[in-house]
Order: C-alpha cells, then structure tokens, then sequence
C-alpha cells in the first residue's frame, strides 16, 4: 500500500470514458495520499481535496501540499482533477460527487471508516465543496454500477475563503467559467450554495480573511446564517488580514487556520 511519502499514483475517475472524449471526462483523475494500512490498527478518516482556481485551472498550491498536511493530521487524503473551463456545470459537480463514492466503496480496501469523509475546498473548490454538501444523494439502489450506488454526502466539510453566492456579491469569474457569460437568473439561484442548505447539510467549519480582494467576506457569512438557520453545526473564523490564495498560509497569522481546523476535526470524532 502506497503510503504519502512515496510517488503519487492516480485513478481515473470515470474509467469507462474513452480517451479524447469530448466532455473530459478521461482527464480527470483521484490522487490518493493513503497513510500505512496493515489491516491491524483501527479505520482512518479521509479527506477529499478540491483546489481553486476560479473553475478555470486548479491551482497546485492548494493541492498535494493539502493532502500532506490532511495526512499530517492521520487521516488518508485524496485529490481531485476535477474538470473546470471550457466545461461546464455539472460536470465538476459530478466529478467530486464520483471522487466521494469511489473513497467510500473502497474505504475498506483502503483503512478508511466510510462514515468519517470530508472534504476541502478553496475558493472555487470551496463553492465546489459547498455545492456537494448541499446537493447530494445516499446512493441510487437501481443503479447497476456499485459505486453509483454509493452515497456521494461527504460526512463534513472545511470550506476555505469560499465562494458561495452566484446572486450576490459574486465572484463574475466564476459564475461565467461554470454556468457561462449569460447564466440565467435561475441557474444562479441554482447553484448559490447558501440557498440549498438543508438540515442535513454536513458540519463544516469555514474561514475567510477580511481583506480579500477577490471573493468578499460577505460569502462565507451567507453560509454560516444559513446553515444556522438550518441547525447545522458550524464554525466560522474571519481573520483581519491576508489576501485571496493563501493555501497553508504559513508564516502569516491567518496560518491558525490550520491549527484550528485540525482541533475542529478532532471534535467531529470525540
């Protein structure tokens, strides 16, 4: 079994799509950063990485060094190439909903505990983590292939300096990169994740810096309200300074977040 020190190998998300197909579906791939499992200690958590990027490119710096710093915390960590720009929604949708379901009906293969896999986001991969904690499915039981019958509802969630609203205060890039120039109203409203959150929304823990310039600090408040209203547990930390893209943010104040969130993950499993 691989383990997050050696070479990175990968898996086709979509194996059947042929090569060269016109949607992109054979480009994307799952890399996963599997910690030692020998079949004798207890199942880990697992957490799936989704880098920003506007769903124009995904940036590499919210990549694999996330899922060193996920293993880090002893959980198993995978990341996704998901499809962005030319193609469009749904497609990055369901190519993250396809990476939760292929990490949960291998968890076994894999020292995973299936009810214990989040995801990560930044930025645009945080509107992605949004939207497949607000639009999901526990597995289609007609289904023919298993891992479609596979819940695809990650269990939490770590939401970083997100975009969130397509309606308001938005993010034009990439509303135009994943819907098009002249997505209608409905569309928007469609995938504004913070008009989608329901009670089963997964926990999730947010953070932001109110001096960034690119996704306003507005996005991340929309959703702490709305999963409030909803009775899901959150957390929400604003940090004063720091621009858009930070990742890790090491050596910059904002770089508590990392701290926090692993202390907030701990908790999920208390």
């Amino acid at each position: 079994m691989r383990t997050s020190t050696d070479t990175p190998t990968t898996i086709a998300v979509w194996p059947d799509a042929p090569k060269g197909a016109s949607d992109g579906a054979d480009t994307v791939q799952l890399t996963p950063f599997l910690l030692g499992h020998d079949g004798t200690h207890a199942p880990r958590g697992a957490v799936i990485v989704l880098p920003g990027g506007g769903y124009r490119m995904r940036a590499e710096h919210e990549g694999d060094p996330i899922a060193r710093w996920v293993n880090s915390l002893g959980y198993h960590a995978f990341v996704v190439s998901y499809r962005v720009a030319p193609h469009r929604h749904p497609a990055p949708m369901q190519d993250a909903q396809r990476a939760i379901r292929i990490v949960r009906h291998r968890a076994s293969e894999w020292g995973i505990d299936p009810d214990a896999i989040g995801v990560i986001g930044f930025s645009a991969g945080g509107h992605l983590v949004a939207t497949v904690s607000t639009q999901f499915d526990l597995g289609r039981t007609d289904a023919s292939d298993p891992v479609l019958q596979t819940s695809c509802r990650p269990d939490f969630a770590i939401l970083c300096y997100p975009v969130i609203s397509f309606i308001e205060e938005v993010h034009q890039g990439c509303i135009d990169n994943l819907l098009g120039p002249d997505a209608d109203p409905a569309a928007r409203r469609e995938m504004s994740a913070e008009l989608n959150v329901t009670a089963d929304t997964p926990p999730s823990f947010i953070w932001h810096t109110v001096e960034d310039q690119s996704v306003p600090v507005n996005h991340p408040l929309v959703y702490a309200r709305a999963l409030g209203a909803s009775g899901v547990p959150y957390a929400l930390h604003i940090f004063p300074a720091g621009r858009h893209g930070l990742g890790l943010a090491d050596g910059h104040p904002a770089g508590e977040w990392t701290a926090l969130a692993s202390t907030w993950m701990a908790g999920l499993r208390a």
